[in-house]
């Protein structure tokens, strides 16, 4: 049985993470095509994922240690937008790419 990460450790975790599967600072996902398909704006909910995932790095620096409920919360934020990227078909379904 493993032992479960710290809240620091579990939020640096989330941070690689979304850093590494949504296309943050790709260009091409921060211009608005203005196309009326959209299921919500991608640009805006990808500044909303940076902004957030700026602050905590900015904050755990500065020696914050993230409450739970402020990693869940940030954690749902990342799903929430991974789902309406995927919709957007902005990035690839995983579920599409294990099949």
């Amino acid at each position: 049985m493993s032992k479960k990460p710290d809240l620091k450790t579990a939020m640096l975790q989330l941070i690689a993470e979304v850093k590494q599967t949504l296309p943050l600072y790709e260009p091409s996902t921060f211009v608005c095509g203005t196309n009326t398909d959209c299921v919500g704006c991608p640009k805006k909910m990808l500044e909303m994922v940076d902004s957030e995932l700026s602050y905590w790095e900015s904050a755990m620096k500065r020696g914050i240690t993230p409450k739970f409920d402020e990693l869940r919360r940030f954690g749902k934020l990342c799903q929430s937008v991974r789902r309406s990227l995927v919709r957007n078909n902005i990035i690839p379904d995983p579920k599409a790419l294990s099949e």
